[in-house]
């Protein structure tokens, strides 16, 4: 019996007594893919990107093991929520216009020293002010980094559209306005190096491709390194007792851990490895989330249809933000219909082994946003689910 064919032995029998859809996330493939993000930040803490995992009790499974610390989330709304929860340490990752929220965090001592918020323009503390409604408390400020990778004078330009902030000078420029102004603190950089941590590099059948991006990745990497080096050394001037500088990703980690200049690693993805890390050179993790849909069709030979399917991922709009049918092994998807609204035929030998009712388990192109589909996770240890926790989402928090 192949790896891949034990895991779903045991997933069905884990959940014969469930009806689908169902989501599950196999503890045992988590704790590893845990151990292993560990092992390449090489002693560094990690800091765990809740975006990618969008379920408290999960959050409190990887923050409790040693060598990760604090959260990093993605809106201000979270960012509160999971103050008021007990989480002590949380970096929101992206700038804010959500007026109420810094509200109640400059009116909160235990949320104000709890939550350190992204700038990286002037602007931005001039609406955290207008928004304080006569909160008083000091508003930790984290600055953020354009990581992008400039070619032929900046007319190439490789990597995720974010901060404005590229050069040392233009990131201590900001620091020092915050420094200056009453009622903030710089405690932080960050710089997230999407176009490495997050394109794969060893994608099947792209040879080309591939080789063309491992390059672009090793230029960037170097380049990267030198300029945070850099910007640290520029804020520093202005903010001597900086607290962190935060940088990597799930397909970045040891590379980044290796740079003095950075404190800690985020990583997130790699905990429940989703369907775009699988073309990576630099980690093989397992994968941890899955969902399963039901049989509920056998229109023909080599057809079963199954209920629900189109769980599309963020991104630009292409086949590998679908999830991928994974078991039984050999499922594809009509290319006439792909994974449908209600209903998804799925094409292949296997499917005249499957009966009305039978689970077909796919893994999500991305990681967390598999929890927006589902109230819940059941969670599997070897052959049993031994716990069902609440995702965002059945907690009543969707918060983008």
């Amino acid at each position: 019996m192949t790896a891949r064919a034990s895991d779903r032995a045991r997933y069905e029998q884990a959940t014969a007594h469930l009806d689908a859809p169902l989501a599950i996330v196999d503890l045992d493939a988590f704790d590893a893919n845990a151990d292993d993000l560990l092992r390449r930040a090489g002693g560094k803490p990690v800091r765990v990107a809740s975006k990618s995992v969008r379920c408290r009790a999960l959050l409190e499974r990887v923050l409790a093991r040693d060598g990760f610390a604090g959260i990093m989330s993605f809106t201000l709304a979270e960012s509160l929520w999971l103050a008021r929860s007990g989480f002590d340490d949380i970096l929101l990752a992206y700038p804010s216009a959500d007026r109420s929220g810094y509200a109640e965090l400059a009116a909160d001592p235990k949320l104000a020293a709890a939550v350190t918020v992204m700038v990286d323009d002037p602007a931005q503390l001039d609406l955290i002010d207008a928004a304080r409604a006569g909160g008083s408390e000091v508003v930790r400020v984290c600055l953020e980094l354009d990581t992008s990778l400039k070619l032929l004078g900046g007319r190439v330009r490789v990597g995720a559209r974010r901060s404005p902030l590229h050069s040392p000078a233009q990131v201590a420029e900001v620091a020092r306005a915050a420094a200056r102004r009453p009622g903030f603190e710089v405690v932080g950089i960050m710089a997230y190096e999407g176009h490495v941590a997050g394109v794969g590099d060893a994608v099947a059948g792209q040879p080309l491709r591939s080789r063309a991006v491992r390059l672009m990745q090793a230029t960037a990497r170097r380049e990267l390194a030198a300029r945070r080096a850099a910007v640290v050394r520029a804020v520093r001037e202005v903010v001597p007792d900086l607290e962190f500088v935060n940088g990597g990703g799930t397909g970045s980690v040891q590379y980044t851990a290796e740079e003095d200049a950075v404190t800690e690693i985020a990583a997130g993805s790699g905990l429940y490895v989703p369907r775009l890390f699988d073309n990576y050179t630099s980690f093989t993790g397992r994968p941890a989330a899955l969902f399963a849909l039901p049989v509920v069709r056998r229109p023909g030979v080599g057809v079963v249809t199954v209920l629900g399917g189109g769980y599309p991922a963020s991104g630009a709009a292409g086949t590998d933000r679908l999830p991928v049918p994974c078991l039984p092994e050999g499922l594809r998807y009509d290319p006439q219909e792909g994974a449908g609204e209600v209903q998804t035929p799925l094409l292949g030998p296997p499917a005249d082994d499957l009966l009305i009712g039978d689970k077909v388990w796919f893994r999500h192109a991305k990681a967390g946003e598999l929890c927006e589909r589902f109230d819940a996770l059941r969670l599997i240890e070897g052959d049993a689910v031994t716990d069902t926790v609440p995702t965002y989402r059945g907690e009543g928090m969707t918060f983008l």
